[in-house]
């Protein structure tokens, strides 16, 4: 048998504990993302929208990472799928930059 017929073993899935830990994790972000916009005195600040993208980022990341079983694939699939968020994030932060959103009143 050649080298070129051997596939490698399938990834090793994550147990269910991971998973109910990565559910967790999800759970608890949204949680403080709810949170922040309905507590006054954070959601007026102009703190509010970078902190919600990175927490938005973080929960992009853990679902991509473990749901959709990229952890174990190869890197170059988590660069396809983490650049255009990159990109994403990046236009919208000079989007607001432009528009002024960062300064209230």
């Amino acid at each position: 048998m050649s080298e070129d017929t051997v596939t490698k073993p399938p990834h090793a899935h994550p147990s269910v504990r991971t998973y109910l830990a990565i559910a967790a994790i999800l759970t608890g972000i949204t949680v403080v993302e709810v949170a922040m916009f309905y507590i006054p005195a954070i959601s007026a600040t102009a703190a509010l929208a970078p902190v919600l993208l990175v927490l938005s980022a973080a929960k992009f990341a853990l679902v991509v990472m473990f749901f959709m079983h990229l952890k174990p694939d190869s890197k170059i699939f988590t660069i396809i799928f983490t650049a255009p968020l990159l990109l994403a994030g990046l236009m919208i932060l000079a989007l607001m930059t432009l528009l002024g959103a960062w300064w209230l009143g």
